[in-house]
């Protein structure tokens, strides 16, 4: 692919982004043809805002306490706010941006359940960018935890996928 070509087609990108911003779109996807076997396959999208949840009021610490008291998390309704999952120990972070699939192909049975016993290494799942199949493995022995994405979905680099514990 010429310079040229590279140029125009981030321009390309650049211009469906502004599309999709614009028109408040939240995915849009091109197939550009330039010649036999020459083609550009772009999808854009972002996410959905989600509404975020009210902060929950915790009381102030008393001056008295100690500094390890104070950072100790409060009990109640606060405690049980769900976690960030980037920030779980056992979490798997996607290496890249691209399409999460979570089988070999289509109809093919899983790489992972929730409770499947995993070793490190075992392919957990794979993220498609640029064409390329990447296997992402178990960083360690465990059990799936969770799973946190959905077969086909985009991801970003860093969002959690897994959680192996």
């Amino acid at each position: 692919m010429s310079k040229n070509t590279h140029e125009s087609d981030v321009a390309f990108i650049a211009a469906l982004a502004e599309l999709l911003r614009d028109n408040d779109l939240t995915e849009l996807q091109v197939k550009r043809e330039y010649a036999d076997n020459d083609s550009l396959n772009v999808r854009v999208s972002r996410l959905q805002p989600q509404a975020a949840p009210a902060p929950a009021a915790a009381p102030a610490p008393q001056a008295h306490q100690p500094a390890a008291a104070q950072a100790a998390p409060a009990s109640g309704p606060a405690a049980d706010a769900p976690e960030d999952p980037a920030a779980h120990p056992g979490a798997v972070l996607s290496p890249m941006v691209g399409t999460v699939y979570l089988q070999p192909e289509p109809g093919a049975p899983s790489f992972i359940k929730v409770g499947a016993e995993v070793s490190e290494g075992d392919t957990l799942i794979i993220v498609e960018a640029m064409k390329t199949m990447n296997h992402i493995p178990a960083p360690k022995s465990g059990t799936v935890k969770r799973i946190l994405v959905e077969d086909g979905a985009p991801v970003e680099y860093g969002a959690p996928l897994v959680i192996v514990e």
